[in-house]
């Protein structure tokens, strides 16, 4: 197993352009306020491959969901640009979908009405049969096959999220975008779905991109974990390489010494190199 000097790649650390897939480049993010210019974000760069699973730590302001917004097409940046599969992102689309910590159901509602929702969005053309084929595929694919008929104020908010993670996954998207989808949940729900959405990953490969405030769920699910320094003018730190081959273990993980070394290395960053100084 690699040393953990080999495991970190320094801020303007990117992959060449015939391996990237998602592309975020020379990327600064200005808002106009009463009292001037506010730059959330500068000169950030990253590239990532098709399928891989990124996760992105920092503390709060640090302009994770800035970032996010603009791979889904929410806001654009201000300089540099943002690109899926050598295509610029103007607005959002269909190929990249976003699971919200909120969970954004509509709670008139049942869970399959929620999902065939998108997927009769997205496939006009194709028959209500297929449509509700589609929708009902997916909720059996994170175990609501029995609560497909329920509306969200009649389930739990693990459920909730699940119904979530079925609609964006049932239309196919080449980006998973995830803004802290798990925060809101316990502990024991956490864990599941995290073993959910890995499993669902192993089998479709899309390429995820996840906010985590959450060090053991990145070291759990991620390939590399993206380290921001803090905000204002945030840029990427560092990123961290994680070792562990697929598919993973959680028992096996946390009993690999590695992995404290690793854990050890981000919080070091988060709270000493890094340490918030509750300002903002």
């Amino acid at each position: 197993m690699q040393t953990l000097e080999f495991l970190t790649q320094p801020m303007n650390a990117t992959l060449t352009k015939t391996e990237s897939f998602l592309t975020i480049e020379n990327v600064s993010k200005v808002y106009q306020t009463p009292r001037g210019p506010y730059t959330v974000l500068e000169d950030v760069n990253l590239t990532v491959n098709e399928g891989e699973f990124i996760c992105v730590i920092g503390h709060s302001g640090c302009g994770k969901s800035t970032l996010l917004n603009m791979v889904s097409g929410f806001a654009h940046p201000t300089e540099g640009s943002v690109r899926v599969g050598g295509k610029s992102i103007v607005e959002p689309g269909p190929d990249r979908m976003v699971v919200f910590q909120g969970y954004a159901l509509l709670p008139w509602l049942t869970a399959l009405e929620n999902v065939y929702l998108a997927v009769d969005s997205v496939y006009p053309n194709k028959s209500e049969a297929e449509k509700k084929a589609i929708a009902k595929e997916h909720l059996a694919m994170v175990g609501l096959t029995e609560a497909m008929d329920k509306k969200p104020p009649q389930i739990s908010g693990g459920m909730k999220q699940r119904v979530s993670i079925a609609r964006a996954l049932a239309i196919r998207p080449q980006v998973l975008i995830l803004d802290e989808p798990f925060g809101a949940l316990d502990a024991i729900t956490k864990e599941e779905l995290q073993e959910e959405l890995l499993q669902i990953w192993n089998d479709h490969r899309c390429t995820v991109l996840m906010i985590t405030h959450d060090i053991d769920e990145a070291l759990f699910l991620a390939d590399r974990l993206v380290m921001m320094t803090n905000g204002p003018h945030a840029k990427i730190g560092e990123i961290m390489t994680i070792p562990f081959s697929r598919p993973r273990d959680r028992d096996r993980i946390m009993e690999d010494p590695e992995y404290y070394k690793l854990r050890n290395y981000a919080l070091d960053f988060l709270y000493n190199r890094f340490a918030h100084d509750d300002t903002d």
